[in-house]
C-alpha cells in the first residue's frame, strides 16, 4: 500500500468515526473507536 492510500484510509476512518459519534466526546473515546475501525480495515 502506498502512502497516499494509507492516508486516505486513515482520513476515511476518522470521518466515519466522527460522523457516527458526533462531537463532544473525550479524545480517548474517539481514539478507541478509531483504533477499532482501523483494525477492522486491516
Amino acid at each position: 500500500m502506498e502512502v497516499n492510500e494509507i492516508t486516505g484510509q486513515i482520513i476515511d476512518a476518522t470521518m466515519k468515526v466522527h460522523i457516527a459519534l458526533g462531537p463532544g466526546l473525550l479524545e480517548s473515546a474517539y481514539e478507541k473507536c478509531l483504533l477499532f475501525e482501523l483494525h477492522s480495515r486491516g
